[in-house]
């Protein structure tokens, strides 16, 4: 069964209140001592770390967004929860990170934020809802029909000549991390940029969405065979904004994000990109 389009932006707007509504709890204790928990996870320990807050927002979201399942026929995934495969068993799934960037979270540290998509079966991002709860800023688009923050109109600014790389802690251990930044810094003159600013986040989720804000700017993920990389619920509602916002992403052969894979939630295997706009792409480090 295709969505229509005004059923979209009603699913768009439980969105929108389930992201405030995790929003709130996360707010709430922001700055707070919190205790931090393992489960299992990638190879980095960022996807190894879970606290009550992640639990407690991830109920908020359920709580909103579980009276939509029957009516819509919708299938559920959630960072938190087993992953029951019902997104393979109808045409669309809520895709959810209640606490994107929880390390960062629990150190007070930038980064962090509410994630929830509704994808298809396909694997293609249609509706994407971000809440930063340090900025108090909503993001959210539905595909073909742009991107928002705070229900303005969400476009990335021209006009810069400062380029911004946005990273996680995983690529500071590179072991040609140096080594590429260097020659960043060389390339881009080559696009008529100056400079590099090196903007560390820890989150996924406001990486991606970062690229728009902070253009010219990259963030990438390379591929690799261990389990990590990120998972589907850190790339699904963002990749949909940030597209949406004129900006691209795509894995490292510039195909679409696999975003329902069957093999595991990690995106490792092919990489992830996000660039506010294509001509960037030619400064990515090859692999």
């Amino acid at each position: 069964m295709a969505l229509t389009i005004n059923q979209l932006t009603e699913l768009s707007l439980v969105a929108k209140k389930a992201a405030l509504a995790a929003g709130a709890i996360i707010s709430a204790q922001q700055g707070s001592s919190v205790e931090v928990m393992s489960k299992e996870g990638g190879e980095n320990i960022a996807s190894c770390v879970v606290t009550e807050i992640d639990l407690a927002a991830e109920k908020a979201i359920l709580e909103v967004l579980t009276p939509t399942l029957t009516p819509y026929n919708l299938g559920l995934l959630t960072e938190e929860s087993t992953d029951d495969s019902s997104r393979f068993d109808h045409d669309y799934f809520w895709c959810i990170d209640p606490l994107d960037g929880t390390l960062c979270f629990s150190r007070d540290e930038d980064g962090y934020s509410t994630s929830i998509a509704l994808v298809a079966k396909d694997g293609t991002p249609l509706i994407g809802a971000v809440y930063n709860p340090r900025s108090e800023s909503l993001y959210h688009a539905i595909k073909d029909h742009g991107a928002f923050k705070n229900d303005s109109p969400l476009k990335a600014p021209t006009g810069s000549k400062v380029l911004t790389l946005l990273y996680d802690m995983s690529y500071s251990k590179h072991p040609e991390y140096e080594k590429q930044i260097e020659q960043l810094k060389i390339d881009l003159v080559s696009l008529g940029l100056e400079s590099l600013n090196i903007h560390h986040l820890g989150g996924a989720v406001m990486n991606g969405i970062s690229t728009i804000e902070m253009a010219p700017a990259l963030y990438y993920k390379f591929p690799k065979k261990a389990d990590g990389g990120g998972s589907l619920w850190d790339f699904a509602a963002s990749s949909v904004i940030q597209s949406e916002a004129g900006c691209f992403n795509s894995d490292f052969q510039q195909n679409p994000l696999k975003l329902n894979r069957a093999e595991s939630t990690f995106m490792n295997l092919d990489g992830v990109i996000y660039s506010s706009s294509e001509d960037l792409l030619k400064l990515i480090p090859k692999i």
